[in-house]
Parts: C-alpha cells; sequence; structure tokens
C-alpha cells in the first residue's frame, strides 16, 4: 500500500475519535526545536584549542568524526537538518564564537564574532538562540560564578551576561525572529553550606545588573534555568528551582525547564500546567537523564510523550520555546541530533493525534474508566503512517534509510577528520 494511501486509511480512523489530522500536521509544521551546537563537538566550543576544561560539565565517549571547526559544525549541522522534517533553530553557547585565532575573553564577545554563524542561519532559513557560558574558565575553577564572594569576579561574570544578550539581540534583529538567551550557572556547594543565602543574594544582585537594560522582546528573550545538583555541588545549587521560579516571577523573564535538572522520578511535564497561570512563555530543555542528568539522547519514551501530551492538551504550543539539551559521544553525533529531534517531533505529532476533546469529556463525567481503556486502545492506533506522510511531504526520509545517509556522510566526510 502507498504511503498516501496509508494515510488516508489513518486520517478515517482518526476522524471516528474526532481527531482532524491534517491539522495536526499544519500545526506540526509550525513548531520550531532548537538543536543544540554542543552536541556536535561535545561541548568544545572554538574559544581555544584546550576545549572544554570542566566545570560541571562532562561529554563521556570518543565516536570518530566530531567537529573541530565552526565550518565543520555548520556542515554537520545542515546535514541533520536534511533527515528532519521541518523548519527549526540552532541554539549557540558563548564558547562558540569565531575569534580569528585571537584572545577574546568572555567579557569582550561581541556580535561581530558571530558573523558567520548568522550569514549562515539567514541562508538556511534558521533562527538562533544563544547561551552564556558560565564554565570552563579559570574564573569558575573555584565552582562559583554570578554568586562568587569576590566582586571582582561577580562583576566579569555580569559583564560576560551582558555581551550574552546584546549578541542575542544582534540575533534577532538580523533574523527577523527573537533570539531566547538562557541563564545557567553551575555555582553551589559540595559539601552542606552553613549561608545558602548570602549566596543566592549575591546571585540576585548579579542578574539584575545584567537584566538592568530593557531589550525588545521582538529581538531577545531572556530565560533562566535552575538545577537540582550538578558535579560539584551536590550539596547546594545557588539557582535552585525555588530561586529561579521566584526570580522569573518577579522579573518576568521566561523560565526553562530541563527535564534532567530534577530528582530522578520527578517529570516536568506536571509543572507546565501550574506555571502557564502565571507565566506568559516558558523555555523547555528537552534531554534524558539516566539515574541523574546524564543527558542522553532523546528517545520516544513514555517522559517525552508526557511533556508533548501536557503542551498540546493545554494550548501551550504558542507559549513554548523547546530546545534540546544533551550530549552523548558515543555515537555518531549528527545521527544523535536527527535521533532526538525525530523523536521529539513524533511526541508532538502523537499529542496532536490524542483525542482529547473526547478524553476530556469522559473525564468530565467522572467516567475514568472509560478514559483510560480510550487511552490505551488509542496508543495502537496507524500513527506510523501519518508521521510517514508528514516526512514524505516535507521531503526528508520517512523511514530508518536516513541512517544510511547519515553513515555515508561519516564516510565520505567525518572519517577524515
Amino acid at each position: 500500500m502507498s504511503i498516501v494511501k496509508q494515510f488516508e486509511y489513518a486520517q478515517e480512523r482518526y476522524s471516528h475519535l474526532k481527531v482532524d489530522v491534517k491539522k495536526a500536521l499544519e500545526t506540526l509544521s509550525k513548531i520550531k526545536i532548537s538543536l543544540h551546537c554542543w552536541q556536535g563537538d561535545d561541548v568544545g566550543g572554538f574559544e581555544s584549542a584546550e576545549g572544554l576544561t570542566g566545570g560541571g560539565i562532562l561529554a563521556t565517549g570518543n565516536y570518530p568524526g566530531k567537529a573541530r571547526t565552526p565550518q565543520e559544525l555548520r556542515q554537520d549541522a545542515e546535514t541533520a537538518f536534511k533527515m528532519i522534517p521541518g523548519k527549526h533553530r540552532f541554539n549557540l553557547h558563548a564558547i562558540y564564537l569565531e575569534n580569528g585565532g585571537k584572545k577574546v575573553d568572555r567579557n569582550e564577545i561581541a556580535p561581530e564574532h558571530f558573523r558567520n554563524w548568522v550569514d549562515w542561519a539567514k541562508e538556511q532559513e534558521l533562527g538562533l538562540d544563544f547561551n552564556p557560558t558560565y564554565f570552563s574558565h579559570p574564573l569558575a575553577e573555584s565552582g562559583f560564578t554570578l554568586s562568587h564572594k569576590d566582586k571582582k569576579i561577580r562583576r566579569f561574570w555580569v559583564q560576560h551576561g551582558i555581551c550574552c544578550r546584546k549578541i542575542a539581540e544582534h540575533f534577532g534583529k538580523k533574523l527577523k525572529t527573537p533570539a531566547v538567551v538562557n541563564f545557567w550557572m553551575p555555582d553551589g556547594f559540595k559539601d552542606y553550606p552553613v549561608d545558602r543565602l548570602a549566596a543566592r543574594q549575591r546571585m540576585k544582585n548579579s542578574l539584575d545588573e545584567i537584566f538592568a537594560e530593557e531589550i525588545s522582546p521582538k529581538h531577545e528573550l531572556d530565560a533562566v534555568e535552575s538545577k537540582l545538583f550538578g558535579i560539584g555541588s551536590e550539596a547546594c545549587v545557588i539557582g535552585s528551582h525555588e530561586f529561579f521560579m521566584g526570580y522569573a516571577l518577579e522579573k518576568k523573564k521566561l523560565l526553562c525547564l530541563d527535564s534532567g535538572h530534577f530528582h530522578p522520578t520527578e517529570g516536568i511535564a506536571d509543572k507546565f500546567s501550574s506555571i502557564s497561570l502565571y507565566m506568559k512563555e516558558f523555555l523547555l530543555h528537552v534531554s534524558r537523564p539516566m539515574r541523574w542528568d546524564s543527558d542522553h539522547v532523546v528517545i520516544w519514551n513514555d517522559d517525552l510523550r508526557a511533556i508533548a501530551e501536557e503542551l498540546v492538551r493545554n494550548n501551550l504550543l504558542g507559549r513554548v520555546h523547546i530546545g534540546l539539551d544533551f550530549f552523548d559521544a558515543t555515537i555518531n553525533r549528527v545521527a544523535a541530533w536527527v535521533i532526538g529531534t525525530r523523536a521529539m517531533l513524533k511526541s508532538l505529532l502523537a499529542a496532536l493525534l490524542e483525542p482529547t476533546e473526547v478524553l476530556r469529556i469522559l473525564e468530565t463525567h467522572d467516567d475514568y474508566t472509560g478514559r483510560l481503556a480510550l487511552y490505551e486502545e488509542w496508543k495502537t492506533m496507524p500513527f506510523g503512517a501519518v508521521w510517514e506522510y508528514y516526512c514524505e511531504t516535507q521531503g526528508v526520509p520517512f523511514d530508518f534509510s536516513w541512517i544510511g545517509e547519515v553513515k555515508k556522510y561519516e564516510r565520505s566526510v567525518m572519517d577524515s577528520r
């Protein structure tokens, strides 16, 4: 049976549950996922030849062919985008600047150091997002940046944050789409502190300095990201969930929820409906923690399904910015992008094909038996036919054949690095 015939059959089946398949595909085509640059080179960046030097971030594995230059990273990303349906975004960290071989410290970075990225994004019809890099730097070795007790060190990191906002604003102006700049700091104590409050007060004051200048949301959006614990901050992370939840509410910033930054048994999907009552927009960093914040490649599992379902059921797709955040150096890095992004899109499509209104009616009438029965039977609906049709109409491989293209690219390009 042809893809079109299979799709028509699926469309008829879903219509019996009052699901408009064409509308679901139209909605999916407008969703933009922000692919993260750091998957392509193991969070190395191009600040210096040394690359990543620690600070709570660790990529494991030594799969051959990682990107060594901005040009190689862009080429790899282009290859990944060819296997992903839809038009999306690319997410940069500050250490992915192009400094022409000159020493440019992080409190000196400027839009000119990302000129090639902007030109590339225009050519590829992509939006760009941005992240300050508060790790892998001599002034971050203590484990503290914006909450450091030394005023001069705090000032350095405040200047870095200000620079990053201006770069993001530049992205937004040039690309005609607002750039989300996400602030995550690894600041914290390895063992139990006596004075948590002082450190959090210092971080709050530092953030206030960074955000002092008003920037139009047409060009730049600020987000703040919490964490439960990290390497070297097991006892206390200064930027905890409560800290940044409060800060985002008070300062009207986007709250970033990272699916790997909470307790291993705690899902972030349950939080969406609550924060949506108080926040206009929010940011997601979608990862796959395995026992801890280990940033495995995203797969279409129950956690990802729950994230997508909550976004769709609560009509939040227009209020959420979705970015991926994982880095696996044990497998082909281009394939990791493709697997993770396609999984995110599959979960969103499945949620859009859910008979939500019928389920809601059953729930309204306290028919929890019927609700559970329908939800379980719905899982075997012909989702695959709709996904394949969508990929076909978007001009990308609809099945496992995409891995052949990635392997071909690996042999012809990546193996020679």
